[in-house]
C-alpha cells in the first residue's frame, strides 16, 4: 500500500476515536495480604462498619463519593476532622448539588475540604482512605454509595481492607490523580453548572445507580 494510504487509514482511526477518550493503561498487580471485611447489604450493616474505621483514623481520612447523602456518616467525618484528623471529601459534582439531599453543604459549613469532579460522565467511584501514611492504613471501596439508601434498601457490597500497604498506595495515587483534576469548592456559589449538550438537553447518566 502506498505511503499516502497509510497515512489515511491512520488519520480516519484517529478522527474515529471518541473525543476525550484516555488511553487505556495496564492494571495495577498488588500481592494478596492483610485483612478483609466484607459486608453486604441490606443484611449486614456497612455504615456501623465505616463509623467504626472513621472513629479508628488518627491522621487523615480521604474520601471519594458519587453519593453522599448519609447523615451518620456526615456527622462522624465531621467529628473527626473536628479531633484534628485531616479530612477530605471529593464528590461527583452532578449528584451532590444543592437541591440534592448531598452532605456536600454540612462538609463545607464545618471547613471540610470539598473537591467535586466534573471531567467524567460520572464520577462514581465509591472509596475511604484511612491514614494511609501509616501502617494502620485501609481501603474502603464496594458498590456501597454512602447513602441511607444503601444501608437499608439496596443490595451492595462493602470491602474494608486492611493490612495491605502497595494496595493503599494504588488507591492513594489514583484519588490524588482525581484530585489533581477537580475543583476546589470556597462557596456553594462555585459549584459548575450542569453539563448541557449541544442541544441543550443534560448529558445521558444512565450509568448512574
Amino acid at each position: 500500500m502506498p505511503a499516502w494510504r497509510w497515512l489515511l487509514a491512520g488519520l480516519a482511526l484517529a478522527l474515529a476515536a471518541p473525543v476525550g477518550a484516555l488511553a487505556p493503561e495496564p492494571s495495577v498487580n498488588v500481592a494478596a495480604t492483610g485483612t478483609v471485611e466484607v459486608i453486604f447489604s441490606p443484611w449486614g450493616d456497612g455504615e456501623a462498619a465505616l463509623l467504626k474505621a472513621i472513629d479508628d483514623a488518627r491522621e487523615q481520612i480521604l474520601v471519594q463519593a458519587y453519593l453522599f447523602t448519609s447523615k451518620p456518616l456526615a456527622r462522624a467525618l465531621i467529628a473527626a476532622h473536628r479531633r484534628g484528623v485531616r479530612v477530605e471529601v471529593m464528590l461527583d459534582a452532578e449528584s451532590n448539588r444543592a437541591a440534592s439531599a448531598s452532605r456536600l453543604p454540612d462538609f463545607m459549613a464545618a471547613g471540610v475540604p470539598v473537591w467535586v469532579e466534573t471531567r467524567h460522565n460520572i464520577a462514581h467511584n465509591k472509596v475511604m482512605l484511612f491514614d494511609p501514611a501509616t501502617v494502620r492504613g485501609a481501603v474502603v471501596t464496594g458498590s456501597y454509595n454512602f447513602t441511607r439508601s444503601a444501608r437499608v434498601a439496596n443490595a451492595e457490597n462493602l470491602l474494608i481492607l486492611r493490612g495491605n500497604p502497595a494496595l493503599v498506595r494504588a488507591y492513594l495515587g489514583n484519588w490524588r490523580r482525581h484530585k489533581a483534576e477537580a475543583q476546589l469548592l470556597h462557596s456553594l456559589d462555585e459549584l459548575p453548572e450542569r453539563k448541557r449538550k449541544k442541544d441543550g438537553r443534560e448529558p445521558d447518566r444512565t450509568l448512574a445507580d
